[in-house]
């Protein structure tokens, strides 16, 4: 089973309320291949919402607002969601601070990237899924 960042797949739930609909993710869904989930919204966040980005060692909206314990339960929640399914892979969404892989926002709302994993990602990471970013 595959873990699919629900953005990907055409939900609108990213802080701006919208998507980035990937048609072939979409399809692995529909097949019964692919579950997908929104550890942000998981985490008690609203659609939309301020963009955040790791500042730190915390998680904070553009605004200096604390995420970070909404960021921790979130991916929490996500895995336990799809945990039962014995997921081998993750294709999440990319430069986010929740499902990025090895490349995030900085934490200056500039569009700038530093190295590091969104704290989903690194969940899924630790428990020995393949991981796949798309834009």
């Amino acid at each position: 089973m595959i873990i699919i960042s629900s953005c990907l797949a055409g939900e609108n739930c990213r802080y701006d309320g919208k998507n980035k609909l990937n048609a072939d993710l979409l399809e692995l869904v529909r097949k019964g291949e692919a579950k997908c989930v929104c550890p942000e919204v998981l985490g008690g966040l609203t659609i939309p919402r301020e963009p955040s980005e790791k500042v730190g060692e915390k998680y904070q909206t553009i605004t200096g607002v604390d995420v970070t314990q909404n960021f921790i339960d979130g991916a929490l929640k996500a895995w336990q969601e799809v945990a039962p399914f014995f997921p081998t892979k993750a294709i999440l969404k990319s430069k986010s601070p929740m499902c990025g892989f090895r490349e995030i926002y900085d934490g200056t709302f500039t569009g700038r990237f530093m190295n590091g994993s969104g704290e989903f990602a690194k969940l899924c990471q630790s428990m020995g899924l393949e991981i796949e970013v798309r834009e």
